[in-house]
């Protein structure tokens, strides 16, 4: 894993991202996978960051709990989710241009799986969706 500090060429803030590798960066950015989470252009890019060379247990001990955080935090939308939208599974990218091409349809809210390729498709014919990262139930 690397973590990037980015930079929105448009309304020029910065935040940090993780990736599994630099080339996962390129390649999310090549696809147009990438968005500033403020204003959502995606003239986002990368800069150094300086390496976190200390090691107390105070630093390890905060980052624990930031992490415990954020899993609190992804389950809470995991929950309302699951509470609020029907589960499609693999059929994900099939439903989701079944409710945007049949007008007649009844829109629903649904959640399933797509791989990066199926989700540009998708935004490609103007249909919005959103990626969130998903923990299993089974994950601590």
């Amino acid at each position: 894993m690397i973590k990037y500090l980015l930079n929105c060429k448009n309304c020029r803030i910065e935040f940090e991202s993780w990736f599994a590798s630099s080339k996962e960066f390129d390649k999310l950015k090549r696809l147009k996978l990438l968005n500033c989470q403020q204003c959502n252009s995606q003239k986002i890019e990368k800069s150094l960051m300086r390496p976190n060379l200390a090691n107390s247990n105070f630093k390890n001990d905060k980052a624990l709990k930031n992490n415990k955080n954020v899993k609190k935090k992804l389950r809470e939308y995991q929950k309302f989710i699951k509470e609020n939208f029907e589960y499609v599974g693999e059929n994900f990218t099939y439903e989701a241009r079944s409710i945007h091409y049949n007008k007649n349809k009844n829109k629903k809210n649904i959640y399933g799986n797509a791989s990066i390729e199926d989700v540009k498709e998708l935004k490609e014919e103007g249909i919005e969706t959103s990626t969130i990262p998903w923990i299993e139930d089974k994950e601590n």
